[in-house]
């Protein structure tokens, strides 16, 4: 399993402030690069991206995220409901990368390159990739224990 470096950590801990103030923005731009996709725009609750839920949701847990990456101890129910929503809709491994794709360049699109340097990008690379692998870890064993039952 990835992990983030103590200077990643340091890093994605500092942007938490602009998270703070921008994180909708930066769902929205996320989740309108990602939609593009047919296959994984159908996963997902179009009401919920209408009506703005879903991006205030993420951007929610992305802030408790950047504010406890050293904790993540902290997060246990927020990230065992967030394994049973994906599991319920159908995530899988191969979709990990296209989130990527999509969060990386609107955390800079919405924060700028001034703020979002290259530096503040991998930071967060690190850090997403942490956190997917433990999400893909969690929703193996569920599909797991879901296909022995």
């Amino acid at each position: 399993m990835r992990t983030a470096s103590p200077a990643a950590m340091e890093i994605v801990k500092a942007t938490a402030p602009a998270l703070e103030k921008h994180g909708v923005e930066i769902t929205t731009a996320m989740y309108a690069r990602l939609l593009q996709d047919p296959e994984i725009a159908a996963m997902f609750d179009r009401a919920a991206q209408e009506s703005g839920e879903q991006p205030r949701r993420l951007a929610g847990a992305i802030l408790a995220y950047a504010k406890n990456i050293d904790k993540l101890q902290n997060l246990g129910s927020a990230v065992q409901r967030m394994v049973a929503r994906h599991v319920e809709t159908g995530v899988r491994p191969e979709h990990y990368p296209h989130v990527a794709a999509a969060l990386l360049p609107a955390i800079r699109e919405v924060l700028g390159a001034e703020v979002a340097t290259d530096d503040v990008l991998a930071a967060w690379g690190e850090a997403y990739w942490m956190l997917a692998d433990i999400l893909i870890a969690a929703e193996t064993q569920a599909y797991d224990e879901a296909s022995a039952a």
